[in-house]
């Protein structure tokens, strides 16, 4: 398996795509129209020791997003965290003019910050790359803005206000973000129903096959993993389209069955649990009662 390439600090993402030294090491602003178009980043994976949110046009590749295909000519943003393994796939048939700009942000300039920590709650930095950001000219706008005021405070003469300042300013960018995204959900209705078709049609036949006992309960992994979007994409998009966890819908699903063949069949509810993927009847009970507020053998007694 082909090792990714490993970029330690923000001096080195600058050497690697030909830019000059960062004025300051912790925390970068680049203009991604001046970035040189002849210098290979693709076909091959990259790790990052800081964070990048960028947000381009003009990118000169594609990705898929669900089940379609886009080509960026609108604003695309992206969000990738330390030690996050991604991969570009590059067209250098196309030559575009780029726009737009790359805020890199090594952890340790968030160092005794409330967002050292409140950073890692914001599931988007856990999403794959073709799982990015589509922007409404209004949005760019707004981010620009934002962005704009970071890069001024970093070009300012320092002073013991200009950390905060630009602390504040990530933290602000982050919220609106986390806005534009809950918005992505309900407007890219089309691409998100897909995938909600696709994954009660992947937990009927999952549910269906007889072979449970040694395939197990499905795990969120490997449901994210069969629709090809990641585990916090996923789980995001429910809980906005339906208030759900990934995990929900699962047991969901699962008490579905149950009470099927708790109905419709003499099984004993050891069988059931078993067949259904359990090692252990006592907690297939306990997950039942938890969800319908009756054991298995007090629902199949109002049937009775």
């Amino acid at each position: 398996m082909e090792k990714p390439v490993r970029l330690k600090s923000i001096s080195d993402f600058h050497s690697s795509r030909g830019l000059p030294p960062p004025e300051h090491p912790l925390i970068s602003i680049i203009d991604f129209g001046k970035v040189p178009q002849n210098v290979v980043i693709g076909d091959h994976s990259w790790l990052f020791d800081f964070y990048q949110i960028s947000l381009k046009k003009g990118i000169d590749f594609k990705m898929k997003y669900g089940q379609q295909e886009y080509d960026f000519d609108e604003g695309v943003m992206g969000f990738i965290a330390p030690n996050q393994v991604f991969r570009i796939h590059t067209d250098h048939q196309q030559v575009q003019k780029r726009s737009g700009w790359m805020l890199l942000v090594h952890p340790d300039f968030l160092w005794n910050t409330p967002l050292a920590k409140t950073i890692r709650h914001y599931e988007f930095f856990g999403y794959n790359i073709h799982e990015a950001l589509f922007l409404s000219e209004k949005e760019e706008k707004i981010l620009n803005a934002i962005v704009k005021n970071i890069t001024q405070e970093c070009h300012t003469n320092i002073d013991k206000f200009t950390k905060q300042i630009i602390i504040s300013q990530i933290e602000t960018l982050l919220g609106y973000s986390e806005r534009f995204y809950n918005r992505q959900f309900i407007t890219r209705e089309k691409s998100n129903h897909r995938i909600l078709e696709n994954l009660e049609e992947l937990l009927e036949k999952y549910f269906n096959n007889d072979d449970l006992i040694s395939l197990g309960l499905p795990t969120v992994h490997e449901v994210a993993d069969r629709l090809n979007v990641s585990q916090k994409y996923l789980s995001s998009m429910l809980k906005i389209l339906t208030g759900k966890s990934t995990q929900q819908h699962i047991h969901e699903k699962l008490i579905e069955k149950a009470k099927e063949k708790l109905s419709t069949t003499n099984l004993s509810v050891s069988e059931i649990a078993y067949k259904l993927g359990f090692e252990h009847s006592q907690s297939f009970s306990k997950l039942f009662k938890s969800k319908t507020g009756q054991s298995p053998l007090e629902f199949r007694s109002g049937f009775n």
